[in-house]
């Protein structure tokens, strides 16, 4: 019978990977030919559990390599006390730079059993050991390594404490809190040891005092393992003194422990190291910035004169608790934001803890927000801790419970990654690892107590776990500024929840609201009572203010939601939509901002509300399928009235669809044009053919064809929001009737048509205006197109010439009005072009209207219309080019000014160039004149030069809300003065 061998084992199952393990494990006694040596099962479990094995192993030899001749004991005490075990295999699991210095100082790992770890209380007393020998204190060179030694051993204990449990499970697990209290009481008595060497190596220091104010995290009690320590120096007697101590101080603890940054003094590095308190209170009473008094909120004496730095923090506290009441502070807190977010390169921002969107900035900044605007009533919330502001911040109502447990869990998660991080080589870093660096990911993972599940990965579940938690601290973040706020006006039941109304409106005021009670009033309208809808607005709300208060008019949104809400008040899908398609909200809050005029429509059209959320049905529907549905859907109506009614009711809602794609970017100006003039086409074909039913039921017969020829913008295909409608009404008899009858009939048809448009009522106007016709005003509103024909051969002079260029059949009878384009195409497109008295008179009209039409008062270089590079400007030289030219460039032949432009510069008849500036300046006006009217809520020309129109004009062609309004401006008066510039040339001098 053959014995059977038994196998040999193998390093890999104890989770190491490096080749050289069984060695390392070999000279430590702990391996032999079969497999482990006896009594070290624990001790390789133990290293099993290591967040890197192979890391602590090769620590564990240099260890032994080091000091050979107490090896033993080291051995000795691996094996036998799980709390050395513990702490010492994690720290060198998890640290080069912790193993480093323990190989570096023999015998300085008992410091990590039970019993001999430095309570956090005597820091102070052990760095100032290390720094005094038993005659005197150190200086130089021999404090610093004497205070660099002592502060890195304390260091490793701290970090030993925190990961120990990682590798022993028996051990306690210290709470976030405790570490980052340790690590800031390490930092204050490594700031009280280095003044002490500093009152050594100053000559006369005895004639200063000397006061050290802890800020940023240090100041908070939640400093990293590896940071700056942001400090601020406070002095009394001989500032000079005071100064050198300072400096001193700074140099010592720099060199030994860690560097200490003084730049958030007053005036920043351009400033005193050193101020006495007057000129601290001076200075931020006068000069500070609300960044500074953000920053102060977390000062806190830590190291010199106890009695000044007590009366520092008693000087600095009314300020800071009042400095939501400065007059630029939503201003300046909302750019600082903005401006800590772009500093971030683009390729690090999604992996970036501190300064990324998600990261820990989110969370700091918005909670020291909420602390400066309510702190100043609920001296509950004045901690420096952002964990302890959070946790009174949620317990006082002011942010939802949930919602400050959750904030408060990823905060303590990402300050873990980041403490981890640093602590591997023990230098600053917040940059979460590459996605695809598994083994860099495998590490953190463990290191921060992450383990595997079923068929998912440490590395996997770590990454989620990021992605995760940023969503989560952006998505509240976003919401922080404004649930509290709810909580108050909506009255919910719980009492602890609930602000007083003045902590409301100072919320509102902070938010960027100039008539916070107004507002207040609108959203206690909202939400009281306790129907289904309240509870609705209540959820819906703490998003809306937030988002209202990034537009250009929060007050005027507010009162617009308000309206709305109370139109659609039993409407049943409109709270649903809005609670349950975040699209729909941000946008619906960006329009009514921005726009006067969308609100209006949209309470007599809320089912644009609905595509909201869908760009593409919001901006795809094409000009041609919907003049259909308007016709299919007047045409079914019983009489004119109703037909006219179902015109304008498409209309409306076309006109919402436009302007709300229009201002979320969505079309661009051809596409605007094109929709707005196939729907007022659309609407007038509807209205000439109810009234002509309606009119030949009264008369019995249908004496005339009728015809409606579009003119000016219309024709172009170019109408605006506000425009009207320019019109020439043409008829034709038909058989068996005369002609006094066809004109009795065809005007009492274009009658109705203008009448029963023209009528007024809460939508934009819809004018029809035909004082384009032979004799204007003056002259018979409809013809028959022989008489057209005779007219224009007898008595048509150059501008009306000039009309006739952008005519288009647009309503009626298309066979007659394609008889009518064809006749007049020889009086708008002239054989052999203009004569030079026709041009001079061409001029001479245009140099009129320029001086007679323009308003009394107005600015030329921002009026849209007739300003210069305006659209006058560039469609009356286009237009002039077109009566020299058109009768040999058929491209020319065309009542569309950009396809003009463009065959102008295909022809060669003007420099590519200049057709490119004028077409650039036609498209800015043509957009600023659209926009103008959707943020005023009536037809305007004159661009507006200030406010907040100003500011919701540009803020909609694309510049920020922290940019200068003046910019678009700017932006707009060098592209028309381009164009003026092509105009003088090609209108005057060609």
């Amino acid at each position: 019978m053959v014995e059977s061998v038994r196998p040999r084992a193998s390093a890999a199952r104890f989770g190491f990977t490096d080749d050289r393990a069984e060695d390392h494990l070999r000279a430590a006694g702990w391996w032999n030919d079969a497999g482990p040596a006896e009594g070290v099962q624990q001790v390789l479990a133990a290293f099993s559990r290591a967040p890197d094995p192979d890391l602590a192993l090769r620590a564990v030899d240099r260890l032994r390599e080091a000091d050979e001749e107490r090896w033993p004991e080291l051995s000795n005490a691996i094996r036998d006390d799980a709390t050395l075990r513990g702490r010492l295999l994690a720290v060198l699991g998890t640290s080069t730079a912790v193993a480093d210095f323990l190989v570096g100082s023999p015998g300085e790992w008992r410091r990590l059993t039970a019993t001999a770890c430095t309570p956090v209380a005597d820091y102070s007393d052990e760095l100032l050991a290390a720094v005094q020998s038993t005659e005197q204190v150190l200086t130089g060179r021999e404090a610093e390594q004497a205070l660099r030694k002592a502060y890195r051993a304390l260091l490793m204990e701290i970090a030993a404490v925190d990961v120990g449990h990682l590798v022993e499970p028996g051990l306690d697990q210290p709470s976030f809190a405790e570490i980052t209290n340790a690590l800031t009481e390490l930092a204050d008595a490594s700031l009280r040891a280095g003044l002490v060497v500093a009152g050594q190596e100053v000559a006369s220091s005895g004639e200063a005092v000397l006061a050290v104010i802890a800020m940023g995290k240090c100041g908070g009690r939640e400093l990293n393992y590896v940071s700056d320590v942001d400090v601020v120096f406070v002095g009394e007697g001989d500032l000079q003194v005071a100064t050198r101590l300072a400096t001193t101080m700074m140099r010592v603890v720099g060199h030994a422990c860690f560097e200490v940054d003084a730049a958030l003094r007053p005036e920043g590095k351009a400033g005193a190291l050193v101020r006495t308190l007057e000129g601290h209170e001076a200075y931020y009473r006068k000069w500070a910035r609300t960044w500074e008094f953000q920053a102060l909120l977390k000062a806190r004496p830590a190291a010199g004169d106890a009695e000044l730095g007590r009366r520092y923090a008693e000087l600095i506290a009314p300020m800071v608790w009042s400095a939501a009441e400065r007059e630029n502070f939503v201003t300046d807190v909302q750019q600082m934001r903005r401006r800590v977010e772009r500093h971030v390169p683009s390729e690090i921002a999604d992996r970036e803890l501190k300064l990324g969107i998600g990261g820990l900035r989110d969370v700091e900044f918005a909670v020291q927000l909420l602390q400066l605007v309510h702190g100043r009533a609920d001296a509950e919330l004045r901690s420096a801790s952002t964990m302890e502001a959070l946790e009174a911040l949620g317990g006082g109502g002011y942010v939802g419970r949930a919602d400050a447990a959750e904030l408060r869990a990823s905060y303590e998660f990402l300050r873990t990654m980041e403490h981890r991080l640093q602590l591997r080589a023990l230098r600053r870093t917040h940059l979460f690892p590459e996605y695809e660096d598994t083994a860099q990911l495998r590490w953190l993972a463990r290191a921060s107590g992450v383990a595997p599940r079923r068929d998912r990965s440490e590395s996997d579940i770590l990454v989620a776990e990021f992605r995760r938690h940023a969503q989560r601290i952006r998505r509240l973040h976003e919401k922080l500024f404004y649930r509290p706020l709810l909580d108050a006006v909506a009255r919910v039941p719980t009492a602890a929840l609930r602000l007083t109304t003045s902590q409301a409106e100072s919320r509102l005021a902070a938010l960027g609201y100039a008539a916070p009670d107004g507002a207040l009033r609108h959203i206690q309208a909202l939400t009281s009572g306790v129907s289904r809808r309240a509870a609705i607005q209540q959820t819906l709300l703490p998003v809306l203010l937030d988002l209202l208060a990034d537009t250009t008019d929060p007050d005027g949104g507010l009162l617009a939601y308000r309206r709305v809400s109370e139109a659609l008040a039993d409407t049943p899908w409109y709270l649903r939509v809005l609670r349950d398609e975040a699209a729909v909200v941000e946008h619906l809050a960006f329009l009514l901002g921005t726009s006067r005029l969308v609100p209006d429509l949209l309470v007599r059209a809320p089912e644009i509300l609905q595509l909201l959320g869908e760009t593409e049905r919001l901006a795809g529907r094409s000009p041609l399928e919907v003049a259909g549905s308007l016709r299919a859907a007047a045409r079914r109506q019983p009489g004119l009235k109703a037909s006219v009614a179902a015109a304008r009711s498409l209309r409306r809602h076309e006109l919402l669809r436009v302007a709300c794609a229009d201002l979320l970017g969505l079309l661009d100006v051809p596409a605007v044009c094109a929709a707005l003039s196939s729907v007022w086409g659309a609407v007038l074909q509807s209205a000439l053919a109810a009234a002509i039913r309606q009119r030949s039921a009264e008369v019995g017969s249908e004496p005339a064809k009728i015809a409606v020829v579009g003119m000016g913008r219309l024709g172009g295909q170019e109408l605006g929001y506000g425009s009207d409608a320019d019109v020439l009404f043409v008829c034709d008899k038909n058989d068996g009737a005369s002609d006094a009858e066809a004109l009795k009939f065809a005007t009492s048809v274009a009658e109705t048509v203008r009448e029963v448009l023209g009528a007024p009522t809460q939508d934009p106007a819809l004018e029809v205006d035909a004082n384009l016709r032979p004799e204007g005003r003056s002259g018979p509103l409809v013809r028959t197109l022989d008489s057209y024909r005779a007219y224009y051969a007898r008595w048509g002079e150059v501008w009306e010439a000039q009309a006739l260029l952008r005519a288009r059949f647009v309503a009626g009878d298309e066979g007659l009005g394609e008889r009518f384009i064809a006749d007049i195409d020889p009086v708008r497109y002239p054989a052999g072009g203009l004569d030079a008295t026709k041009v001079r008179e061409v001029r001479r009209i245009k140099a009129r209207v320029d001086t007679e039409r323009m308003p009394r008062g107005a600015d030329p270089t921002t009026h849209a219309k007739l300003g210069r590079g305006g659209l006058a400007d560039v469609e009356w030289t286009v237009q002039l080019m077109q009566l020299r030219h058109a009768h040999e460039v058929d491209a020319l032949r065309t009542p569309s000014t950009p396809a003009a432009l463009q065959a102008l510069a295909d022809a060669g008849l003007a420099d590519a160039e200049d057709v490119g500036s004028l077409l650039d300046s036609w498209l800015l006006a043509t957009r600023a004149r659209n926009v103008a009217m959707l943020v005023r809520g009536k037809a305007v020309d004159q661009l507006p030069t200030s406010g907040r129109e100003l500011a919701a004009v540009a803020r909609v062609f694309g510049y920020a809300a922290d940019d200068d309004p003046g910019e678009f401006l700017d932006a707009y008066r060098r592209t028309t003065r381009r164009a003026h510039a092509v105009v003088e040339r090609l209108f005057y001098e060609s």
